[in-house]
């Protein structure tokens, strides 16, 4: 797994649509207990309305993904990927936990290490 890339959720700055959760991008601490790593390797397509798109959009590309939007009758289109290998550094297991939720939700694919 030498291709991981490391950073830290040290804070909470954009929400999630669906879930309430929040993401920021860092530098790893100590403090970070949990690891859970997360790809996407090929497109997905998501419909979102409002400022959802907004929030999930800053989300993903914080989360290091790829990210197109278009909009078309009504609603935002977001595509995303991440092809490599990613890895968050959490604090606690409980997040780690809520963070694998919402990725797989969202088509990717997980492991989650201690």
């Amino acid at each position: 797994m030498s291709s991981l890339r490391m950073f830290a959720v040290a804070a909470l700055v954009a929400s999630v649509s669906l879930g309430g959760m929040l993401a920021k991008a860092a530098e790893p601490n100590a403090a970070a207990k949990e690891l859970v790593s997360y790809r996407l390797e090929k497109w997905k397509t998501t419909h979102a309305e409002g400022d959802q798109g907004d929030k999930l959009v800053e989300t993903l590309k914080k989360l290091r993904c790829e990210v197109k939007v278009g909009s078309h009758g009504g609603h935002t289109d977001v595509n995303y990927r991440c092809p490599k290998w990613q890895q968050l550094a959490l604090k606690s297991h409980e997040e780690a936990h809520q963070w694998e939720g919402w990725l797989k939700k969202h088509g990717f694919e997980t492991k989650h290490d201690h």
